[in-house]
């Protein structure tokens, strides 16, 4: 199961929820109709989508059988699944990022840099956070520093720019 979302809070009266989604196909992933798991207490539970729409960037959706606050309030904090099966292939050279957490991260020299821990994003674009051996390492997610990203062998080929990897070894250490 992949993560696609995370419910944020009770919306209204009418047990709809505002969800923090975590997919690039928002529109496709919370429509009426679409099915999603959550996971407390150690069992999956599975919501069909009865109602949705875009609120301020954000989807805030209605699940079937949950049509009031108080029968929703449960599920903040929860995370939205789909089966991993169900996702939309993608072009050469796009990856899901859950495809990138856990590859190991080594130079084109093959130094082992670390595993990546996770994939964060911001106006400059995504960014690799792995765990070196002392602390935090960001590596930008780029084609010229990234370039041999192999999923299936978990292993992500780096060509830093001079300093690079001390600069943020340096940086994040000092926190």
């Amino acid at each position: 199961m992949v993560v696609v979302g995370r419910i944020a809070r009770p919306h209204g009266l009418r047990g709809q929820v505002v969800v923090t989604p975590e997919t690039d196909f928002v529109a496709e992933r919370f429509r009426s109709g679409a099915t999603v798991w959550t996971r407390s207490a150690g069992r999956h539970d599975e919501l069909t989508i009865a109602s949705a729409r875009i609120q301020r960037g954000r989807p805030v959706i209605g699940f079937e059988g949950l049509s009031s606050v108080e029968a929703v309030e449960r599920l903040a904090g929860l995370e939205l699944r789909i089966p991993e099966a169900s996702l939309r292939p993608l072009d050469p050279g796009r990856y899901y990022e859950f495809q990138l957490v856990g590859c190991v991260v080594e130079t084109t020299e093959g130094s082992v840099v670390g595993p990546v821990v996770r994939v964060e994003g911001g106006p400059g674009g995504s960014r690799l956070v792995v765990q070196g051996p002392r602390g935090e390492i960001l590596v930008p997610l780029a084609v010229h520093i990234c370039v041999e990203v192999d999923v299936g062998g978990r292993r992500i080929r780096i060509d830093p720019p001079e300093g690079l990897l001390e600069l943020n070894e340096t940086k994040h250490s000092r926190r």
